[in-house]
């Protein structure tokens, strides 16, 4: 054997290698994101399509549900090791259970993103309109739909009654076949159907006072996850505080989006500065807590607000740089 092939397939060696050490390194996590398609959910699918999580050691396996209920009972039941997009009342209720989950994340502040319609051809005009015989959907229980939905009925008088009807597009489907009365979107789901003017908005999330600047949703992990592999939940928020960052800096994250939802990227790019600033989806922005207790103890989420130490307990963010 001459020197150069010896050279050459010891060069194959080391670099089979180096790929395999490099991928026993990586440690895998496990998502489950509700509405897996709405941008403020994005961080983990674009965050892993960039490269970004895998430049601090992880592998995120991701996979969709049906909304903030279903995404928590996989975390708790240690299928996922992070959800992604929980109603707080939710996780709070979860919590004070005394379900394994914690908080890792604030999710997003406000609900400008959610929105509720009709098919054109309805008479309905308003929410209000809607009487004590229609129905008005939202996804899964303990979602932010959910809240937002028991929102309209307490603060605004809406007859209708909320029914749960899953993602968006189960959502639509029912809608525009009249299965139910008034259906629910989360952005940029069903713009395409309002410009093309299938569909007509009569509500939206900020029409609820209270739910205005309140952290709306959060991003729990597994405690038993995060007590047992800690510094790999550390380096999860390093990657996603990054990929929040390049969702909003670089344009490849609204063509990548784009082609994956496979709308055109001027929607997209509207959608996201419009109803998605990226300031709501900070994850350190902790925003009236106080009223979230308050409201879900209202509506019977919870029996009483959480104290300061359960809130110390529930909340365990790694601080930014950590």
């Amino acid at each position: 054997m001459s020197v150069r092939i010896a050279l050459r397939l010891m060069a194959v060696v080391l670099l089979s290698t180096a790929v395999t050490t490099a991928a026993r390194a990586a440690d895998n996590v496990k998502v489950a994101i509700g509405q897996i398609d709405a941008w403020a959910n994005q961080a983990p699918t674009l965050g892993m399509k960039a490269g970004i999580f895998q430049k601090h050691g992880i592998v995120l396996e991701t996979f969709g549900t049906q909304g903030a209920g279903e995404t928590l009972q996989a975390v708790i039941a240690g299928s996922a090791d992070i959800g992604i997009g929980i109603g707080t009342a939710g996780a709070m209720r979860a919590f004070a259970r005394g379900a394994p989950v914690r908080a890792i994340a604030a999710a997003f502040v406000g609900v400008g993103d959610q929105y509720w319609y009709v098919p054109t051809n309805s008479p309905l005009q308003r929410l209000t309109d809607a009487t004590g015989k229609q129905t008005f959907a939202y996804s899964t229980n303990g979602s932010t739909s959910h809240v937002i939905a028991l929102g309209f009925v307490r603060e605004l008088g809406v007859k209708a009654k909320p029914t749960a009807t899953g993602g968006p597009p189960s959502t639509l489907t029912m809608t525009m076949t009249g299965q139910i009365d008034i259906g629910w979107a989360v952005v940029p789901f069903g713009l395409a159907e309002l410009q093309d003017g299938k569909i007509r908005v009569v509500a939206r999330g900020p029409d609820v006072p209270t739910l205005r600047n309140q952290t709306v949703r959060v991003q729990v992990v597994n405690a038993n996850a995060l007590k047992e592999r800690k510094d790999v939940m550390i380096r999860f928020m390093r990657g996603y505080r990054e990929a929040l960052d390049w969702m909003y800096a670089s344009p490849l994250a609204a063509k990548y989006y784009a082609e994956t939802i496979k709308l055109p990227e001027s929607l997209v790019v509207m959608q996201r500065d419009q109803y998605n600033p990226k300031d709501a989806l900070s994850p350190d922005r902790l925003s009236d807590l106080d009223q979230v207790m308050a409201d879900a103890v209202e509506m019977k989420f919870l029996d009483a607000p959480l104290s300061k130490a359960q809130l110390g307990e529930l909340f365990q963010i790694p601080p930014p740089g950590q």
